[in-house]
C-alpha cells in the first residue's frame, strides 16, 4: 500500500512558554480533501505552515510527497502549492503580471490564460491588484497556488472574511479540484465548510486533535441526536435539563442551553412541563440536526467560534 502524501505524526511548535501545537497526528491520502477544522489558535495555521516548510517543528516529524519540509525545501516548492490566510501582492502588479511571475518560480506548470479562465478572471488580466475586490484576489490566490500544477494544494482558511456569495464561488473550484482527485489540506473554522467539502477532518482545539474521522463518522458520534438550543428567562441548572425525556447530554453554553435529544417532540413537551412547574418561561427554542458542532460542544463545552 502507498503511503499517505502527507504524514503528521507527534507534531510539537513552541512559541516561547507557549505550546501552540501539542503532539498533532494525522495523515493524508492521495486524491483526499482533509479538513483542520478549530477555533482561532487552535494551532491550525502553524501546522500548516511547518508542512510548507516555512516553520520549523520542535518535535515530531512530518513528511510532504517523501519530502521532509524542512530538509528538502528546494524540491518541496515545485510539488505544492498554497494560497495563505492572508495573501498581499505589490498594488500596482496586474493580475497577468502576477501569474506569469510565479509560474517562473517553478519548472512545471499551467499556462497564465489557462488559470484566468478557470478562475473567472479573463477580464481582470490587466487589473491592479489594489483594484480587486476581496473574492478576485481570493480568487488570484487560488490561480497562483495551481501555478506549479501541484500534486498538494494548503488552503489556510480560503473563504475567511468573504460574503457568502464569493464563498459559494470558492466552495464550487475547490469541489472541482476534488473531481480532479487534487490532494486538498484546508484550513476552516466554518462548519458547513468542512462538512461540504472535506472527505475527513481533523478537530483541533488547544494545539491538539480532538477528534478525528469523516463528517459522517463525527457526527455520529453524537448518536444521532437532535440538537435542541434554548433561551430562558431565568437560569436553570444542567442537571435539571439532563433529567428531561430523551436528552442524552445538557450544557450551558454563552447563555444558551444546548440539549441533544434522542426523541425531540419528546423532549420539548418535557420541558415545557418543567418550566411551567418552575414558573420558568421559554424566550426562544431552535432545532437542528447533528453537525461538528455537536462534536466539538461535547467534547470541550463551548462552541466551535467561542
Amino acid at each position: 500500500m502507498a503511503n499517505p502524501v502527507l504524514q503528521v505524526e507527534n507534531l510539537v511548535k513552541r512559541y516561547g512558554d507557549v505550546e501552540a501545537v501539542r503532539g498533532v497526528s494525522f495523515n493524508v491520502e492521495e486524491g483526499e480533501v482533509f479538513g483542520l477544522l478549530g477555533p482561532n489558535g487552535a494551532g491550525k495555521t502553524t501546522t500548516v505552515e511547518i508542512l510548507e516548510g516555512l516553520r520549523d517543528p520542535d518535535g515530531g516529524s512530518v513528511s510532504v510527497c517523501g519530502l521532509n519540509p524542512q530538509r528538502d525545501s528546494d524540491a518541496l516548492k515545485h510539488e505544492i502549492g498554497a494560497a495563505l490566510q492572508s495573501t498581499s501582492l505589490p498594488d500596482k502588479l496586474r493580475v497577468m503580471e502576477a501569474l506569469r511571475l510565479f509560474a517562473s518560480f517553478y519548472k512545471r506548470g499551467r499556462k497564465p490564460e489557462e488559470l484566468l479562465k478557470r478562475f473567472g478572471l479573463e477580464e481582470k488580466r490587466n487589473t491592479f491588484y489594489n483594484q480587486l475586490s476581496g473574492g478576485q484576489k481570493q480568487r488570484l490566490a487560488l490561480a497562483m497556488a495551481l501555478v506549479n500544477d501541484p500534486k498538494v494544494i494548503f488552503l489556510d482558511e480560503p473563504t475567511a472574511g468573504l460574503d457568502p456569495q464569493v464563498r459559494r464561488e470558492i466552495y464550487d473550484v475547490i469541489e472541482e479540484l476534488r473531481r480532479e482527485k487534487k490532494t486538498i489540506l484546508m484550513t476552516t473554522h466554518y462548519i458547513e465548510e468542512a462538512e461540504r467539502l472535506c472527505d475527513r477532518v481533523a478537530i483541533v482545539d488547544f494545539g491538539k486533535v480532538i477528534a478525528l474521522g469523516t463528517p459522517r463518522e463525527l457526527k455520529a458520534h453524537s448518536g444521532g441526536a437532535t440538537r435542541i438550543e434554548v433561551r430562558l428567562s431565568k437560569p436553570e441548572s444542567n442537571g435539571a435539563l439532563s433529567n428531561l425525556e430523551g436528552v442524552a447530554d445538557a450544557r450551558e453554553v454563552g447563555g444558551t442551553y444546548v440539549l441533544h435529544s434522542t426523541r425531540p417532540p419528546q423532549t420539548i413537551v418535557s420541558l415545557v412541563k418543567h418550566l411551567e412547574a418552575g414558573g420558568n418561561e421559554l424566550v426562544s427554542l431552535e432545532i437542528a440536526t447533528p453537525s461538528l458542532e455537536d462534536v466539538f460542544i461535547e467534547m470541550t463545552g463551548r462552541r466551535l467560534r467561542d
